[in-house]
């Protein structure tokens, strides 16, 4: 069995043959057409970070090892080249294969190719090469394996790139173990590039901004940090991805939902910040008018979007919206990220839009997202409604810059019209009620139903937070008259608490001005009152108004409320003043707003008494009244003096 060495020598020879026998127009020829499809591809340098991640992610990795990248930056010139700064890439991998060795010393000949459909990421064939962006001399030490490259031509046989070259020394494994930490074993593979000079600012500055939520879309990396080899004994930038594989699957549709944590600290003490994110991953069948050739083999596309749940993590550069397993630069304005097999642009930078493999996935989109929110609004049906009004920010109500993403989200708010998603109100604060926006109508502080119209629920109050939303789905206010057939015809006044009932007061005064002064909301029974048979009864705001018949009264101070109510009922029979109960006064004293409700109700006829005035109204009213009247208003008298209430 050859050794590594001997398969490196084995290598060269055929490398040295192609040169001797070939004109040196050919290989020249080679040597060009790699560095032009490097250059090509990997236009800017964050590029080649993100073709290592790609390769750490397809590497195969050992039954219960944590898979794991870490960049460590040094100054110290282990590789005896005169570079400024050295990036080590570790990756705890089982390491490179004979295979993968003669891939990586050709053009074009990747282990990936024609395996999209196992998982791999990565099809050009030349993700590795991107280095050579930055630095003209990589190492590479795995399973035995310490070869090197370089950007120049080969003495032997004119070619660059990709004609592998024995380390005999500088940097030895010994002198790698020094750097990377001797506390701990170097893993299975380790790439040693000596940066060039114009590189090191850029791939420190690129380390710093890698975003954690690279992570969302990888199945294998779990775990990434970056650190600098100095003084200073704590790592720099150091992130961790984790993941809650709860996989739950849902009925009739070909998708999955998992819930995935991320976190992401600056250094090694401290505690950084976390977001989850709601995942959903859904299958559809890829359409004979979308395939292409470098998709042929695949039969189904897969559709992942994400959800993040509260604030996303600040650590690197902010995400775009759309992912090709990685971050392109397409900004969408939507609030969820899209992720799926696109073909990029050479650059990587975008998809290309007039592709028809790109078309038929964002065709799948809107279908996706709606299964996904559905699920995510029923799933929840246990949390609060505020939870739920939480969900709604996933709602793509921006316009985007693309067309084509305009068009999703045109599709997304046609899908979601017919779906039964709004929450409404309910008298029953354990059970909730979901209909579709086109049944919704506004915003209000209770449950009722009227001709198939429902109140959203007072969750979505706050304009500010809602309001677009709300106009996305095409939820309409509420029309005047509405207010008073819906308390006309239930038990809301009556059926609520009184804490419950001044809101509603306050509510009606709010947009009393505005929306309710002179409308039929005057002829509804709205006003509480102890009547003569000493039971709550309702009075309309229209009776208050007049001059004719009863007269509603509150109490001027707190603490005579009960004493007025109570010696009214003794007086019920002949005066034609009534107060609002007890408890509904005692809970108007509480309220934040009682000052303004009082004045409210005193514009509409409501008196306000305290105990003299009370005492001054009934002496005026006893003229002519019997004896027994007169008996009982002494009794009032003596005794509100007696308890210094006059």
């Amino acid at each position: 069995m050859r050794s590594p060495k001997e398969h490196i020598e084995e290598i060269r020879k055929v490398k040295f043959s192609i040169g001797a026998k070939e004109p040196n127009h050919l290989t020249e020829d080679l040597h060009q057409a790699v560095k032009n499809l490097s250059s090509e591809l990997y236009a800017k340098d964050v590029h080649f970070l993100m073709e290592i991640i790609q390769n750490a992610e397809d590497n195969e990795y050992s039954d219960g090892v944590k898979p794991s990248l870490e960049f460590v930056m040094t100054t110290t010139d282990i590789t005896a080249t005169g570079a400024p700064a050295t990036l080590l890439i570790c990756n705890n991998e089982m390491g490179f294969s004979d295979k993968n060795i003669d891939s990586i010393c050709s053009v074009g000949l990747s282990t990936k190719k024609g395996n999209r459909h196992r998982g791999y990421i990565g099809e050009k064939g030349i993700g590795f090469k991107s280095v050579f962006l930055v630095t003209s001399q990589p190492y590479i030490f795995s399973n035995g394996y310490q070869i090197k490259f370089s950007e120049d031509p080969c003495p032997q046989c004119n070619v660059g790139y990709i004609v592998p070259q024995w380390v005999e020394e500088h940097p030895t494994l010994a002198e790698i173990q020094q750097v990377y930490g001797s506390e701990s074993s170097l893993p299975a593979t380790i790439i040693v590039l000596p940066l060039k000079m114009d590189k090191v600012h850029p791939v420190k500055q690129q380390l710093s901004s890698i975003h954690p939520e690279v992570f969302l879309f990888l199945a294998k990396i779990k775990k990434l940090s970056v650190r600098e080899d100095n003084e200073d004994p704590n790592p720099n930038n150091l992130y961790r991805a984790q993941s809650e594989t709860e996989f739950v699957s849902r009925k009739n549709v070909s998708a999955e939902s998992y819930t995935l944590q991320l976190s992401a600290a600056e250094n090694s003490t401290s505690s950084g910040g976390e977001c989850s994110y709601y995942m959903w991953r859904q299958r559809f069948p890829v359409k004979q008018e979308n395939k292409v050739e470098r998709r042929m083999e695949i039969e189904e596309w897969v559709i992942t979007l994400a959800f993040p749940n509260g604030q996303r993590l600040n650590s690197g550069t902010s995400s775009p919206g759309i992912y090709a397993f990685f971050p392109t630069d397409m900004v969408t304005s939507f609030p969820f990220i899209i992720q799926a097999d696109f073909v990029l642009s050479s650059s990587r930078e975008t998809i290309v839009m007039d592709n028809k493999w790109n078309q038929g996935i964002l065709d799948c989109v809107p279908s996706a997202f709606v299964s996904a929110f559905v699920s995510l609004i029923k799933s929840s049906v246990t949390a609060p409604v505020s939870t739920l009004a939480n969900m709604f920010m996933f709602l793509p109500t921006n316009p985007s810059s693309y067309p084509t993403l305009n068009r999703i989200k045109d599709s997304i708010k046609m899908k979601l019209m017919d779906e039964s998603i709004l929450p409404s109100e309910s008298s029953n604060s354990k059970q909730k009620f979901f209909y579709k926006p086109g049944e919704e109508q506004g915003v209000s502080l209770h449950k009722f139903s009227t001709h198939g119209k429902y109140v959203l629920n007072s969750a979505f109050d706050d304009k500010d937070v809602y309001g677009k939303i709300l106009d996305f789905l095409e939820v309409q206010e509420m029309e005047n008259d509405w207010y008073a057939k819906c308390i006309r015809g239930s038990n809301l006044v009556l059926g609520v608490s009184d804490e419950l009932y001044i809101k509603i007061l306050s509510f009606i005064f709010d947009f009393w001005m505005s929306l309710f002064e002179h409308t039929n909301i005057e002829d509804v029974p709205l006003l509480k009152y102890i009547g003569e048979d000493g039971l709550v009864s309702l009075l309309s705001i229209a009776e208050a108004k007049s001059k004719q018949g009863k007269k509603i009264c509150l109490s001027k101070d707190s603490r005579h409320i009960s004493w007025l109510v109570d010696w009214n009922n003794e007086f019920r029979c002949s005066l034609k003043y009534y107060f609002l109960p007890k408890s509904t006064q005692e809970a108007l004293q509480e309220f934040e707003k009682k000052e303004t409700v009082r004045n409210w109700l005193s514009s509409l006829g409501v008196s306000v008494f305290g105990v003299f005035e009370y005492a001054d109204l009934l002496f005026y009213s006893i003229h002519g009244a019997g004896s027994k009247l007169v008996i009982t208003s002494a009794h009032f008298l003596y005794h509100s003096l007696d308890g210094d209430y006059l």
